[in-house]
């Protein structure tokens, strides 16, 4: 059975792709911290605080989370991690999107003419709801549908 849940699309996109969920807020200066300061091109998340996403590759993927948390760097670490390749496909945030993601998504998508494709407003049922490996249809409009 599949489960529908609408939000709002900040960079609308379509994408199918499998979902890493973080159940607290993500990082992006700590998931990213290798990737500026050792010149690494992995995309596996090294925030040891994220006991949801810590050692797990989130590149090409959905991620699922409530809200980003950290340093204003997190939006030029996002950058770094989008320069080479290793972002995920998707950003589907349970409540608003935060300005640290703002800053990092819109830097992404107009300096280097990349998009990672961000709805927010999911509500906290959507974060309940959706698991790590659950295939995930994103629809430009806001839509998003967890496949069972």
């Amino acid at each position: 059975m599949t489960k529908t849940f609408k939000g709002r699309p900040i960079f609308p996109g379509n994408v199918e792709e499998s979902a890493e969920v973080s159940h607290v807020g993500f990082s992006p200066t700590a998931a990213y911290v290798e990737i500026v300061f050792k010149g690494s091109t992995s995309g596996v998340v090294k925030d040891h605080e994220n006991k949801d996403l810590y050692d797990r590759d989130i590149t090409g993927k959905i991620l699922c989370l409530p809200q980003s948390i950290g340093s204003s760097a997190g939006a030029c670490c996002m950058m770094a991690a989008a320069q080479i390749d290793v972002t995920p496909k998707a950003m589907l945030f349970a409540n608003h999107v935060d300005s640290l993601s703002a800053c990092g998504l819109v830097m992404v998508d107009i300096w280097l003419e990349k998009r990672i494709i961000a709805i927010d407003m999911l509500g906290q049922e959507f974060l309940d709801t959706v698991k790590t490996g659950d295939k995930l249809k994103v629809f430009e409009d806001g839509t998003v549908e967890i496949e069972d």
